[in-house]
């Protein structure tokens, strides 16, 4: 029994998606919302945050990049799908190059949250919360095929089928 159980969980542990990079990395379930409702309070929080780029912008001692937030998956990977809370704004030390971190890139960073910085966005000035990055992950862009595989694919048994020349299929056995 104890053999199974074992066998068990490392079979389930082998399931997991995620980067290393943000595995190990501690944070709190805590979404953008409810930080910009109060920042002071969830000041010094540790946070895995996802998104897509908005901008990144380098200055002599600091990077900084301005993120819009997506709620995350199982495996750490932004939903772009769902719908946003808003921007958020990460800073690091590190020179983060704006030919690898595209506009529109799929990004993961853990931190902690630092407060606010100010962002014009059009004419308008907004407090966007400020994230110091401890890690950040680069996620590949997906490939998608289009693939066509007909609409018996899944029955068993599968007969292929043709199209006559008035566009209707038949099996050509009949």
């Amino acid at each position: 029994m104890k053999q199974l159980l074992l066998l068990l969980s490392f079979l389930l542990s082998a399931c997991s998606s995620m980067p290393p990079v943000l595995k190990n990395a501690p944070a709190v379930d805590v979404h953008l919302d409810q930080v910009r409702s109060n920042i002071e309070a969830h000041r010094g929080t540790p946070v895995r945050w996802g998104g897509t780029i908005i901008d990144v912008e380098n200055e002599a001692n600091v990077t900084r990049m301005q993120i819009l937030y997506y709620p995350l998956n199982n495996s750490g990977r932004p939903r772009v799908y769902r719908e946003t809370e808003g921007r958020f704004v990460i800073q690091t030390p590190n020179f983060l190059d704006p030919a690898i971190y595209k506009q529109g890139a799929e990004v993961t960073v853990t931190g902690t949250i630092a407060g606010t910085i100010e962002r014009a966005i059009g004419k308008k000035m907004l407090a966007l919360p400020n994230v110091e990055i401890g890690n950040i992950y680069l996620w590949p862009e997906e490939q998608y095929r289009d693939v066509y595989y007909g609409p018996y694919m899944g029955y068993y048994p599968y007969y292929p089928y043709r199209y006559n020349r008035f566009g209707y299929y038949y099996y050509p056995w009949y």
